[in-house]
């Protein structure tokens, strides 16, 4: 049995927008709280396929390694750069005792965490002016708790 995604779903979208300083949307733009666009810069958040690995003898529970995609939006390159430091200084820094920033998730515990792609920014020819993207992706693996 996998565990579920959910939980480290919202917890990556929470983390990252705590570590950022930035609003996150899961696979949207995200809102303000009077339900206007966020302003630039934000971040948008993508769970893409995963993999399973086999439970170990002892253990009827798979780990599970997830693929997520942060995609910082902003209206110039040196905002989706900033942003996305701060996407990998919130996900990837260490300490001496590990992580910098832990992702707290119910019942499961993060084993690793892995860029797999980090791209510059990119000009989107927008209809009401110019958008830039920079795009991350990373796998987190989790076991149960």
């Amino acid at each position: 049995m996998s565990p579920p995604r959910l939980p480290l779903t919202r917890a990556l979208m929470n983390v990252l927008a705590a570590g950022t300083g930035r609003p996150c949307g899961l696979g949207v733009l995200p809102r303000a709280e009077d339900g206007q666009p966020a302003a630039f810069p934000y971040l948008t958040l993508d769970s893409l396929p995963g993999e399973f690995s086999g439970p170990s003898f002892a253990n009827w529970q798979a780990d599970a390694t997830w693929t997520y995609q942060a995609t910082s939006v902003g209206e110039r390159a040196d905002q989706v750069q900033w942003l996305g430091d701060k996407v990998r200084a919130t996900l990837f820094d260490r300490t001496q005792n590990g992580w910098r920033t832990d992702i707290p998730v119910a019942e499961l515990r993060v084993i690793d965490r892995e860029l797999a792609y980090d791209a510059e920014g990119e000009p989107v020819d927008g209809s009401h002016g110019s958008i830039v993207t920079y795009v991350q992706r990373f796998t987190i693996t989790v076991t149960p708790a």
